[in-house]
C-alpha cells in the first residue's frame, strides 16, 4: 500500500491529511510534505493521521523529527488520532503509546478540535 498526503490550509494551520501505511518506503513522503510546508512559512501544522492503517518505527521517526523541526522554528504541531476508528481506534495512537512517546504530542480527536484554540488535547 502507498501513503497519500493531502495538504490544505484551515484557520491559519497547514493541515496534512495522511492515509495509507507509514513504513520505511513511504514515510519519506510525509517527511517531504512537512518540510515543504515549513519551507513555505507554515509554522502551525496539523497531521491528520485518522486514515493511517499501519505505522512502523520509521513512521514514528518521521513524527518525532516533525516535532523537532516544528519546535525548532517555534511552531505548533497537533496530531489527529481518533480514539475510535476502523478497528478499535487509531493504529498510530497504539504504536506511539506502546513506545512511550505518545506524551510528546498534542493529540486531538478530529481536525475541528485541533483548530480550536480553546480545546484541550486528549490525555496520553
Amino acid at each position: 500500500m502507498t501513503l497519500k498526503v493531502e495538504v490544505g490550509q484551515e484557520a491559519g494551520w497547514a493541515v496534512l491529511r495522511v492515509s495509507g501505511e507509514m513504513d520505511l518506503l513511504t514515510s519519506p513522503v510525509l517527511r517531504q510534505r512537512v518540510h515543504d510546508a515549513v519551507a513555505d512559512g507554515r509554522r502551525s501544522v496539523v497531521l491528520d493521521l485518522s486514515d493511517v492503517l499501519f505505522c512502523d518505527s520509521s513512521g514514528v521517526g518521521v513524527l518525532i523529527a516533525t516535532r523537532r523541526l516544528i519546535r525548532s522554528c517555534q511552531g505548533r504541531l497537533r496530531l489527529i488520532l481518533p480514539a475510535q476508528g476502523a478497528v478499535d481506534g487509531s493504529h498510530v495512537n497504539r504504536v506511539l503509546a506502546a513506545l512511550g512517546v505518545r506524551r510528546l504530542f498534542e493529540v486531538f480527536p478530529d481536525v475541528g478540535a485541533a483548530l480550536d484554540e480553546e480545546a484541550t488535547p486528549l490525555s496520553a
